[in-house]
């Protein structure tokens, strides 16, 4: 975490051109999804070992069904490790997913060299404590939906901004976590955060 921006840029870079193809969000839910679906190769899977789970891929619409199996078959995890999660293609599912991680009190820590996106940094702010490896990379943007509906382009009293905002705030991230991610880049890219960022909007707590 002591890394400067400008490396956090340079280290990340390869994988902002790489990733930003699924970083459009493409459906008329109410909470538009922020990455589009990608092919099978990049599909959800969660491992576990000892007291610790290791998460990677898009996060779906059955991620809340698989981190309670998960659980349900491991009682003893207390932290889960995002390693590679390029964003989400149901939105809605992902804040349940990310409730859910509260509600078991459960740890967030994205792997060193690793990287969370889009919908992935919201699954990390699930966390009871947060912490982020060397090297690794948080990414966020704007979300967009199938019609061209922009959400940096929407008034701010739209409601769907409101369900996005509230549940920064229940997860302790404030408000402006929200306006700022929403403007840090278009929906077809990325914008990596440097560490001062991320204490300054909470996402770490250590």
């Amino acid at each position: 975490m002591n890394h400067n921006k400008d490396s956090v840029v340079w280290l990340f870079k390869v994988l902002s051109i790489l990733f930003s193809v699924f970083l459009v969000a493409c459906s008329g839910q109410a909470l538009k999804p922020k990455t589009a679906p990608v092919n099978s190769d990049n599909r959800l899977s969660i491992y576990v070992e000892n007291n610790t789970a290791y998460l990677s891929g898009v996060l779906e619409s059955d991620l809340p069904d698989k981190l309670k199996d998960m659980i349900r078959q491991h009682p003893n995890v207390t932290d889960i490790v995002l390693v590679d999660v390029p964003g989400t293609d149901d939105q809605q599912a992902t804040m349940e997913g990310a409730r859910l991680i509260r509600r078991f009190g459960l740890n967030t820590h994205i792997a060193a060299t690793g990287y969370v996106l889009s919908g992935g940094v919201d699954l990390f702010l699930g966390g009871v404590k947060r912490t982020i490896g060397a090297g690794a990379g948080v990414g966020v943007h704007a979300w967009s939906n199938a019609i061209g509906t922009v959400a940096s382009k929407l008034n701010r009293s739209n409601p769907i901004h409101a369900a996005y905002v509230n549940f920064y705030l229940e997860m302790g991230i404030p408000e402006r976590f929200y306006w700022f991610s929403i403007q840090a880049a278009p929906a077809n890219r990325v914008y990596f955060l440097s560490p001062e960022e991320m204490y300054d909007y909470r996402l770490v707590t250590e």
